[in-house]
């Protein structure tokens, strides 16, 4: 028979069991936040109607997705969740309730060329509110992002918050509003390739040196949220969007201090605009401060009309998403995991057909009270199974021969440590959950 050489397709990561279970611990605490807001879970199918998925059309989108045809349908897999959330909400609109507050977290997958921490198949951890213009939740999507990434324990970070009808209402002011979409591409570029080259750019969109000065100076405005708002009414503009968008951030950060968010885990700052041009109020990016090369690892911002393409209905809404594939990835690589999880938490070694039938009952018993536990069942020799269990790092092992039997108890070891000690099954149950 001819074999074939196991690999993989690029871009397409797997992980062994420890990273797998560290993986898996992020998203379990995603989660926990996420429902602690009272979202909701949703999934949708990995494969959507290729029609659909690409009703918008255009763009780099139809290049990186992954489309096949079975019969006379077309098919594809969804490159990211808010598509299908958008077709979902239009579906089901008859049977949801609004505001809607859904999460989603699933795989994706794009047909872009694989690199360092990009992959093409990759976890999107998404927390949606559609059907409510209302600010309240754009600002409660900054006290999640925050609990998410405080419950993460990864190091320091800051959610950075801005409006995009400030510089949008900016633009209109001073004549620009026809640019304004070549602009904020330009500017969502400012911190990758430097002021020069964004100003290179805004040149090439068309604006003079006092413009592009003036728009330079304007999203480099800082401060603390009392100093920007200073610095903003300072401007007299007197325009109808950049006013609507200051009301809004006035009202954002209003309500943020309700919720006794930490001032000092977000900031407001004009450079976070957001690529994309379905955003259309509040944008959102986080980012860890001593690692500034991550970029932003979780984003998002509000829309006008999600499901425009699928109904007439208007459904505005507001979402952050968390790409985490690629904050594993870079977490892992920076050493930001902290401490192994273990995915087996005892290991059971037995002697033999005597003490086999006391050790299923007993590790039964451990699982009952939610200790992973491990048998042996291969009735490999006791010294095998004790160096199986240390190459697993599993942390604790329980003894069970014919005097343990005999005594209905177990001898539990410490494999970190090597202290032994015989215990009754129950008093080695509690150990072992005072423990973890």
């Amino acid at each position: 028979m001819k074999k074939v050489t196991a690999r993989r397709p690029s871009g397409f990561v797997e992980y062994l069991p420890q990273q797998q279970a560290q993986l898996q611990n992020m998203i379990d605490t995603i989660r926990s936040v996420y429902e602690l807001y009272g979202f909701l879970p949703v999934e949708t199918p990995a494969i959507e109607l290729a029609e659909v998925l690409l009703a918008k059309g255009g763009g780099e989108t139809e290049n990186e997705v992954y489309r096949f045809s079975k019969g006379d349908k077309e098919y594809a897999l969804h490159y990211d969740l808010t598509v299908p959330l958008a077709r979902f909400v239009a579906e089901h609109e008859n049977d949801l309730s609004f505001p809607f507050r859904r999460y989603q977290m699933q795989k994706v997958w794009r047909a872009e060329r694989a690199q360092k921490g990009r992959f093409r198949e990759f976890y999107q951890c998404d927390a949606d509110i559609i059907g409510s213009s209302s600010v309240g939740h754009d600002a409660e999507l900054v006290a999640l992002t925050i609990d998410v990434f405080t419950a993460l324990s990864l190091g320091d970070f800051t959610v950075r918050i801005n409006n995009r009808k400030l510089i949008s209402g900016f633009l209109e002011a001073i004549g620009l509003q026809a640019k304004t979409s070549d602009i904020l591409h330009a500017i969502d570029k400012l911190e990758k390739i430097g002021v020069d080259e964004v100003i290179k750019l805004l040149k090439s969109a068309g604006c003079g040196d006092d413009d592009s000065a003036q728009i330079i100076n304007f999203v480099n405005t800082t401060g603390t949220t009392a100093e920007v708002f200073d610095k903003l009414r300072g401007l007299s503009i007197k325009n109808e969007t950049f006013s609507s968008g200051l009301a809004s951030m006035y009202e954002l950060v209003e309500q943020v201090e309700a919720l006794g968010v930490d001032p000092s885990k977000y900031i407001i700052d004009f450079r976070i605009v957001r690529g994309l041009d379905y955003y259309t109020g509040t944008v959102y990016e986080t980012v860890f401060e001593k690692y500034p090369e991550f970029g932003s690892v979780c984003s998002g911002g509000r829309y006008d009309n999600l499901a425009e393409y699928y109904t007439k209905t208007s459904l505005p809404g507001v979402g952050i998403s968390i790409g985490l594939s690629r904050l594993f990835a870079l977490v892992q690589e920076a050493g930001l995991l902290g401490k192994n999880i273990q995915p087996v938490q005892l290991y059971i070694v037995n002697f033999g057909s005597s003490s086999r039938e006391l050790a299923l009952k007993t590790a039964q018993e451990f699982r009952k009270h939610g200790i992973k536990t491990q048998v042996d069942l291969d009735g490999q020799k006791p010294e095998k199974q004790f160096k199986y269990a240390d190459k697993l790092n599993i942390p604790f092992v329980v003894v069970i021969g014919d005097e343990e039997v005999k005594s209905n108890s177990v001898e539990l070891k410490d494999m970190q440590t090597g202290k032994q000690e015989t215990l009754a099954i129950d008093t080695a149950i509690n150990r072992l959950k005072s423990i973890s």
